[in-house]
């Protein structure tokens, strides 16, 4: 009965923000519910995003209601790009995020933190082996700071997490290999701000950032589709407004980077793709930077220790 009543609210938000729910399951192991969402008349075209609740998720509450209305209404708009489940690095690295496993749950080691699983891949237009699975590792006094441990209120803050952990060397990109951690501390929020705080940036690496992600999610992946360019959990992970991402767009259109199709969506042009060794150099340095290096006189013992 919990299930169905949870399914109801879900479609009822769901339809508010333009989506439907293409088909609900649920996780008996998990005690959750999971909802594939797709834009209204857009499931045949296989973009599709999972959305998982706690059974018990209190949709009642008008903060909770709220947030998960929010949520939704954004991921309507990132599923309008080619490949909704991507993203790129501040550095550089393109990747896409799948197989979480919401909400967090106890960590079974005894610790006094809360984990979530998942797993992100290289994306570079080639074929996607190389991964990382992630545990996200969520202490109390960051517990304190999060509405609810759900998807909602969580997704955006961990992908930013783990995209600015990839970019600091500290997450290798693998064929396989066990789960890679990264800690949700306080370092990720501003109790000045109340506000989450992931990368200082410039306006010139603002800019940077929006072409490499029209070259690598338009341009590469996406066939030359628009993908979306204020996209606030973008804003949250550089440290600036919607409103500075609208300049960056602006300024790239100008340059003939980018072709706005329309207020907020843009597209890769042949000028932006003739930069296709920069970019590639890029994340090869990136790639090579992320790979665990050996001291070569140790290999060969060759020191005193």
């Amino acid at each position: 009965m919990r299930s169905e009543v949870l399914t109801v609210q879900v479609e009822a938000a769901a339809r508010a923000a333009g989506l439907a729910v293409v088909s609900s399951e649920a996780d008996a192991s998990r005690v959750t519910a999971k909802f594939l969402l797709a834009l209204a008349g857009d499931a045949a075209a296989g973009r599709t995003m999972l959305l998982e609740l706690s059974e018990r998720f209190e949709f009642g509450r008008p903060d909770l209601r709220d947030g998960v209305r929010a949520y939704l209404a954004e991921a309507a708009k990132r599923l309008r790009n080619p490949r909704p489940e991507c993203a790129l690095t501040l550095h550089g690295i393109p990747l896409s995020f799948g197989r979480f496993e919401w909400p967090f749950h106890p960590s079974s080691s005894g610790a006094d933190t809360s984990l979530v699983h998942g797993e992100v891949r290289l994306e570079d237009g080639g074929e996607s082996v190389l991964h990382a699975k992630i545990a996200a590792s969520m202490t109390v006094t960051f517990r304190d700071v999060v509405a609810a441990p759900e998807q909602p209120f969580a997704e955006g803050f961990v992908y930013n997490a783990v995209r600015k952990t990839m970019d600091q060397g500290q997450l290798e990109l693998v064929k396989s290999g066990n789960r890679q951690p990264v800690p949700l501390t306080t370092r990720f929020y501003s109790p000045k701000y109340k506000a989450f705080s992931f990368n200082d940036t410039s306006e010139e690496q603002r800019n940077g950032f929006v072409a490499g992600k029209v070259y690598w999610l338009s341009g590469v992946l996406g066939g030359g589709a628009p993908v979306w360019l204020l996209d606030p959990r973008d804003a949250q992970y550089l440290n600036t407004t919607v409103e500075e991402l609208r300049k960056a767009v602006g300024s790239l259109a100008v340059e003939g980077i980018l072709r706005a199709t329309d207020a907020e969506y843009g597209a890769a042009t042949e000028k932006l793709m003739e930069r296709r060794e920069e970019y590639v150099a890029q994340l090869e340095r990136m790639l090579a930077f992320i790979r665990p290096s050996f001291n070569e006189e140790m290999r060969h013992r060759l020191t005193n220790m």
